[in-house]
């Protein structure tokens, strides 16, 4: 894997050149769709200041996250404008009114058109920033999944180095299955460890799954696709899509 434990409090995230999108905005609130590669909100080292909220802050001043999307994960998030607005919604998501849909890709190909995982998750100490499932210290944690479509991919590494002897690498195409996931919960790293936990790992994921699962793809496939919340002040319900670019 490409992030071990041992190095988690010295990652330095690197440079994002992708812009993030507003896709929508009024007074009270934003929805934006988040590139991969950019942090939620700035870390601890100075050398990941860069984020959605760094970057927001800059024309939004005041704005506040209300949820995070983790570094490798593309997607729409909704942004409070004011305390007041954070409030109110953050009492969406903690009463689990808002719906949140994800599309991915996990190695191999499922059995099962669609289904649930219902598996607890809890921090894994010793080997922060993994999470692990635990029935005894775990929170509960509940993933639907719907397959889309079953899909190949190329198992050549692209950025693999040519060895001495100019061999030419064999190129292999494993099964990938696309799925939609609805989370029921919100837990950290809840679809990435989910997603292992039943043997289908989302491909380019640095911290659950295998090398050959990790190399598959240039980054984590996994795009937040759908977000269904009440307006906080008309309560109109909002219903904001991204298109999946994978």
């Amino acid at each position: 894997m490409q992030v071990s434990p041992s190095s988690a409090d010295d990652f330095i995230a690197p440079p994002c050149l992708e812009e993030i999108t507003i896709l929508f905005q009024d007074e009270h609130l934003l929805l934006i769709n988040k590139p991969s590669g950019l942090l939620s909100l700035s870390g601890k080292n100075p050398a990941n200041l860069d984020s959605v909220h760094y970057r927001l802050v800059k024309d939004f001043p005041g704005c506040t996250l209300v949820h995070r999307l983790d570094l490798g994960t593309s997607g729409i998030m909704v942004i409070a404008r004011n305390k007041q607005i954070n409030a109110l919604l953050c009492k969406q998501f903690s009463e689990r009114t808002v719906l949140k849909t994800y599309t991915a890709l996990l190695f191999g190909e499922l059995n099962k058109d669609n289904g649930v995982i219902d598996a607890p998750i809890a921090k894994d100490k010793p080997n922060f920033p993994l999470m692990k499932i635990c029935e005894k210290e775990g929170k509960a944690a509940r993933s639907l999944y719907r397959v889309l479509a079953l899909e190949s991919y190329s198992s050549l590494d692209k950025n693999a180095e040519i060895n001495s002897s100019n061999e030419k690498a064999i190129d292999h195409l494993l099964p990938v299955t696309r799925v939609e996931f609805i989370p029921e919960t919100g837990r950290t790293h809840q679809l990435r460890i989910h997603s292992d936990y039943f043997g289908h790992p989302i491909i380019g994921c640095d911290l659950y799954g295998s090398e050959i699962s990790y190399r598959l793809a240039p980054r984590l496939m996994l795009h937040a696709t759908r977000l269904e919340f009440d307006h906080p002040i008309t309560g109109e319900r909002v219903f904001a899509n991204s298109l999946c670019p994978f």
